[in-house]
């Protein structure tokens, strides 16, 4: 597993999510992966400044938080002027499956779904996915 870990070290990873549990939860799940360079924000004002300063390669962000929440902070994301922050690859972490949400998540070209609780497996699974789609790994 340790070669597969390599893969994930210098992959940074912005977690943006309200409940400081499921972040630490969260956290723990992406170290033991193998993610190192994890950097956090409490709603979406302050992960899209974290977006720009950090340069993330994949968000993690929840969809409910004020006040900012996860649709408003990837309309703001995928509008910002420049192309290569704009295009920041986002996974909403989520227990919404109302429609409304759903079809404004894909409007606004969510990368992905992850239902809370998130497990390991589908954890690592979605990020694999994801980052091979855009040759990260």
């Amino acid at each position: 597993m340790s070669d597969d870990k390599a893969r994930y070290e210098k992959i940074r990873v912005l977690l943006i999510e309200d409940e400081s549990y499921t972040r630490h939860v969260i956290e723990g799940l992406l170290r033991q992966i193998g993610f190192n360079l994890i950097s956090q924000a409490k709603e979406g004002g302050e992960g899209f400044k974290e977006t720009v300063r950090v340069r993330p390669q994949v968000v993690l962000c929840d969809v409910h938080m004020e006040p900012v929440d996860g649709l408003d902070y990837l309309s703001k994301l995928r509008g910002f002027a420049n192309a290569a922050i704009a295009a920041t690859p986002v996974v909403f972490l989520t227990a919404d499956k109302q429609q409304e949400t759903v079809v404004s998540a894909k409007q606004l070209k969510v990368d992905g779904y992850l239902v809370k609780p998130v497990s390991l497996q589908l954890l690592k699974q979605r990020l694999d996915a994801l980052l091979k789609f855009h040759s990260l790994i």
